[in-house]
């Protein structure tokens, strides 16, 4: 350490930052190149796998073999992470020949991987290794290697995991994507695995599971008076009713907007009928469409309300921008 402290020279800092980046962009291009064949193997023997994907991997490896392994499993391909310290007291029993391993290791000599990798290879488990040297003893016995090589760490003493960190990452995500890809994984799969978060929220719920129906809908008929609209609006408190024939089916909407328009103009609101202000169609949504695309037709229109409609313009339901914040959609 410095003893006269640190540097906290603004433009140092700022310099510092750019070249750990620059350096880390570098290492990324450079990895263009080896989405080789030795890539597209590697995803064939993770699509034959009739198992999961074991990820494995020491220290800072570790902890991006961790993110690989959770990164897989959430793109459609089962995974999970075993320490390798923790394999050679027992966790390797978590390892089965219908798996595949995935083994992280910069140098290609981590010991804890080397020790177990002669019962990888008495299972037959195929072995796909990440290293940064092809040379090494781990990648001269995988399967299949991927170089994760890197020029030099964005470290300035070249010795803390950064660049080579980051290169590894992406190879992992690379690898993910090329399957999910390959597997046909769709939205909704990916919303299955991911139930509890915004994503799930936005990709599973539909207009269907949040809207209001039955009494809880605003709507009148078109002969109603102005002054008998806005009551049933009040009571049912979403800023908008719905104007429908004896069929039930939509002929427009009249909301708050349409109400200032309508006094602006002067408009006696205890004799004029709803459907001489109204607006004639109004914005709508299908049931069956996803919540995340109310919130799009919403924000398009600068609107907070939308009529749910079947194909025959059948009125379903009504959805508000509270409806879709209270179940965390927005």
């Amino acid at each position: 350490m410095n003893d006269r402290g640190p540097n906290t020279d603004p433009a140092s800092l700022q310099s510092a930052g750019r070249r750990v980046l620059e350096i880390e962009r570098d290492a990324l291009a450079a990895l263009l190149p080896r989405i080789d064949g030795a890539f597209a193997r590697a995803c064939a023997l993770m699509l034959e796998c009739h198992g999961r994907v074991v990820v494995t991997g020491m220290g800072k490896s570790g902890h991006v073999g961790g993110k690989i392994a959770a990164t897989l499993a959430s793109t459609g391909t089962p995974s999970f992470f075993v320490h390798p310290g923790e394999a050679s007291h027992g966790d390797l029993g978590m390892i089965m020949r219908q798996d595949l391993v995935l083994a992280i290791s910069n140098s290609g000599e981590t010991a804890e991987i080397l020790t177990i990798l002669p019962l990888i290879k008495r299972m037959g488990t195929p072995l796909v290794a990440m290293t940064g040297r092809p040379g090494s003893t781990l990648a001269q016995a995988a399967d299949v290697h991927l170089d994760v090589s890197v020029a030099q760490e964005a470290c300035p003493l070249n010795l803390a995991p950064t660049a080579s960190t980051t290169a590894t990452l992406a190879m992992g995500d690379a690898l993910a994507v090329a399957l999910l890809e390959a597997r046909g994984f769709t939205p909704e799969d990916f919303a299955l695995s991911h139930p509890g978060g915004v994503l799930g929220r936005r990709l599973l719920l539909k207009i269907a599971d949040l809207m209001h129906t039955g009494e809880r809908i605003p709507k009148v008929a078109p002969q109603t008076p102005v002054a008998a609209a806005l009551l049933e609006m009040s009571r049912k408190g979403l800023g908008m009713t719905a104007v429908v024939d004896p069929a039930g089916r939509a002929l427009g909407v009249f909301t708050d907007g349409d109400l200032r328009r309508v006094i602006d103009q002067g408009v006696d609101v205890r004799s004029v009928a709803i459907d001489q202000v109204m607006t004639r169609g109004g914005r709508s949504i299908g049931p069956g469409q996803l919540a995340a695309e109310a919130v799009n037709l919403m924000d398009r229109h600068k609107i907070t309300a939308l009529m749910v409609l079947d194909d025959a313009r059948g009125l379903l339901g009504v959805i508000h921008m509270h409806d879709l914040l209270r179940a965390g959609v927005v």
